[in-house]
């Protein structure tokens, strides 16, 4: 630990260092670097006060969301200011050695340095550059974090039930209700999602940061999401277990649970426990199973067999399973087909790029699957980006969803 520590500030020193470099090159003014300096070490002063008070019986608050604001603000600016000035040493470094090899075996003498001088025109570079990823991150947190988009999605099967063609879905998922802010822009949110008139709702789970009574403030409004003609259903993602906080007793953990569930109930949605629920319409059904979390690298108590009991092997499936690690590993090459899987835990990162022809998000490293439609065969999976946020109180080119998905029957081919 102690090593981790040394390692972390020695770089962050390292980069403060030549952030300062840019700085101070561009602006001359002994007032601007004295005022430049107290800034940077403010921001740490304040960053070490959050995090040696933090309190893990408490977890995540509004101040170390915005903690952790600050710090990105702060510090990715420098990283990319250090990234362009360490590349830019790294030829100055060339350029002295040739330098000096060159006098050596000319057999010259210089009285001025083989060390090239700093160029300002480099420095404004950095900094011209850094204002991108500063802007976008103060975008993300005044604007981003609530720029909801209806994202909309037709979704072709050989063996959907004739009656459920054209069946109209809609998605939620991650609400992380502990980081919430403005009620105004979650109010729209839900008439958004009453908007759509979906045939069913879903929620795929993390409706928390932790505690149960980060809902408190937000029951009314999200009881305010329409129930449709098929229902409201949900299930819990790896935040809703309370277990990255410490607890004074398990009882203490087990009733913060229970009350989590019982949140679903409040809102009126029919939470699935590994359990499923038959959905008729016109005599014909289609299955609804829903696990609890299931995470390669998380809490895994996701049962799918459990959840699938009583399911008929051709029985039409939609499967909610918070983590899409879960499709991955056990979902996609199950033996029974389990015909839409809808996901979400990956947040997209909260950001990330999204234009026609590119889809980039760090996030991408860890997760195979990690934001909109995948297909295998003739298995769908769905993760939907989050309609909430959490740690950074904000989301740059990652915008949260709601997700609407078409099921339809494909045309028999004569």
């Amino acid at each position: 630990m102690l090593i981790r520590f040394l390692i972390f500030f020695g770089l962050a020193a390292l980069f403060e260092v030549y952030a300062f470099q840019a700085f101070r090159t561009l602006f001359r003014s002994t007032w601007l670097q004295i005022a430049y300096g107290m800034l940077s070490i403010g921001i740490w002063i304040y960053m070490m006060y959050v995090f040696t008070t933090y309190d893990r019986s408490v977890g995540p608050t509004q101040q170390s969301l915005k903690a952790m604001g600050i710090f990105l603000l702060s510090v990715v600016p420098k990283l990319v200011i250090a990234f362009i000035l360490i590349f830019e040493d790294l030829v100055r470094l060339g350029v002295s050695a040739y330098s000096l090899l060159t006098d050596h075996f000319m057999s010259e003498t210089s009285q001025t340095s083989h060390w090239p001088a700093r160029r300002k025109f480099i420095s404004q570079l950095a900094i011209g550059l850094a204002t991108i990823p500063f802007g976008s991150l103060l975008y993300g947190i005044y604007r981003g974090r609530y720029n909801y988009k209806v994202l909309t999605h037709t979704l072709y099967f050989d063996d959907l039930p004739e009656a459920f063609d054209g069946f109209r879905l809609t998605q939620i998922s991650d609400i992380h209700s502990g980081s919430f802010t403005n009620s105004k822009k979650i109010k729209y949110a839900v008439d958004l999602i009453n908007n759509q008139r979906s045939d069913m709702i879903v929620f795929t789970g993390d409706i928390v940061n932790t505690r149960a009574d980060e809902m408190d403030n937000w029951i009314t409004v999200f009881k305010n999401m329409n129930t449709p003609a098929y229902g409201k259903f949900s299930i819990l993602g790896n935040h809703d277990y309370g277990e990255y906080v410490t607890w004074p007793s398990q009882e203490a953990k087990e009733a913060n649970f229970q009350a989590i569930k019982d949140v679903h109930k409040k809102i009126d949605f029919d939470l699935l426990l590994n359990s499923n629920r038959i959905i008729e319409k016109d005599g014909q059904h289609l299955a609804l199973i829903g696990v609890e979390n299931w995470g390669h690298n998380f809490k895994k108590a996701g049962d799918l067999i459990k959840a699938s009991s009583g399911i008929a092997a051709n029985d039409f499936k939609i499967l909610l399973s918070h983590d899409p690690s879960h499709w991955e590993y056990e979902v996609r090459d199950h033996p029974e087909t389990y015909h839409l899987t809808l996901s979400g835990h990956t947040h997209g990162f909260q950001f990330g790029i999204e234009v026609p022809g590119i889809k980039w998000s760090p996030v991408q490293y860890v997760y195979q699957y990690w934001a909109g439609l995948y297909k295998n065969a003739d298995r769908y999976l769905y993760v939907n980006r989050g309609f909430g946020y959490h740690a950074y109180p904000g989301r740059v080119g990652i915008w949260p969803e709601i997700t609407v998905l078409e099921l339809k029957r494909k045309p028999s081919v004569a």
